[in-house]
């Protein structure tokens, strides 16, 4: 589990196909040293949960299904793309931001952003399966990152990202039309799951 507090962003330093089916290895620089991370650990990178397989200083290596690749970004990453990074809670970690599990649900599409006072509010579209999880001052997870929902609409919502947010996160370099993986709240995913058996 993680809380969408993002503690680095880090930078996608190579890329490398491991299968025919399209599964990649990772490896991810990062300003923390990691040799003290153990294998089988959990990193949310940008939103997915992903499982160490192999780290050194600053460094660590994971492994991307193409499940993943097809529910993701990822598979727009390239050598260089900047991603937040959270490391998995533990018991007794304070829980700054809400409950995430870095299980993507949907990729939102940046469709406007614009100043409000000193912040920033993005406007999101999202597929149209997600809206009915997605309500007003309800918890979201963009990119990794906990946020309140300010206002949804027929094609999305919109969050506020305060100035902090924007230099600690990769929110702060996103331009318009830029995909991002979007978790909804897990209450309202479950809800939505037993309404469709009604």
């Amino acid at each position: 589990m993680f809380s969408g507090i993002i503690t680095d962003t880090g930078t996608v330093r190579d890329i490398e196909a491991i299968s025919s089916t399209g599964d990649r290895r990772l490896v991810i620089e990062t300003i923390f040293d990691t040799t003290d991370v153990q294998i089988g650990a959990s990193i949310a990178c940008s939103g997915p949960c992903l499982t160490v397989i192999d780290r050194g200083s600053k460094w660590f290596v994971v492994d991307v299904s193409n499940e993943t690749l097809k529910r993701t970004t990822i598979g727009n990453w390239v050598g260089g793309t900047r991603i937040n990074l959270e490391n998995s809670l533990h018991m007794g970690d304070e829980l700054s931001g809400h409950l995430v599990s870095g299980h993507i649900d949907g990729v939102g599409k940046l469709l406007s952003l614009r100043k409000d006072g000193g912040s920033t509010c993005l406007n999101i579209g999202v597929p149209p399966k997600l809206m009915t999880c997605i309500a007003e001052k309800g918890s979201i997870c963009l990119d990794g990152v906990s946020l309140t929902v300010n206002l949804v609409s027929k094609e999305g919502f919109s969050v506020n990202i305060i100035p902090h947010t924007l230099n600690v996160t990769t929110l702060g370099v996103l331009k318009l039309g830029d995909d991002m993986n979007i978790e909804i709240d897990l209450v309202a995913r479950y809800v939505a799951r037993l309404m469709e058996d009604r």
